[in-house]
């Protein structure tokens, strides 16, 4: 079983930036999706971004702001998080599987899919 260890969250002012990372136990292949989910209090997990061996997407509501990167050597992914918004808020989830990402660009989410436990990012206006 694969095992994927978020840190990095914390408090900021809006406006701040955090830089999340997601390390995973075992070699992560380029071909391999992952992304970075959050779920806020009360609402729906979303994706907020995803990385492929090619390409990456973004939530429009991050576009421009938060930028995804992986490092393979590290088997690390990180979420580089700027202008922060208080709408930001959530808990901040990383997952990975052992496919490419869909057409879309977006981490098909059928098994195996590898969370971490989520860390929690809070902006306070």
């Amino acid at each position: 079983q694969v095992q994927l260890v978020e840190s990095g969250g914390g408090s900021v002012q809006a406006g701040g930036s955090l830089r999340l990372s997601c390390a995973a136990s075992a070699y992560m292949y380029s071909y391999y999706c992952m992304a970075w989910f959050r779920q806020a209090p009360g609402k729906e997990r979303e994706g907020v971004a995803a990385s492929g061996s090619t390409s990456t997407i973004y939530a429009d509501s991050v576009k421009g702001r938060f930028t995804i990167s992986r490092d393979t050597a590290k088997n690390t992914l990180y979420l580089q998080m700027n202008s922060l918004k208080p709408e930001d808020t959530a808990m901040y989830f990383c997952a990975a599987v052992p496919y490419r990402c869909e057409v879309n660009g977006w981490l098909p989410l059928r098994p195996p899919t590898w969370w971490g436990q989520g860390t929690q990012v809070t902006v306070s206006s």
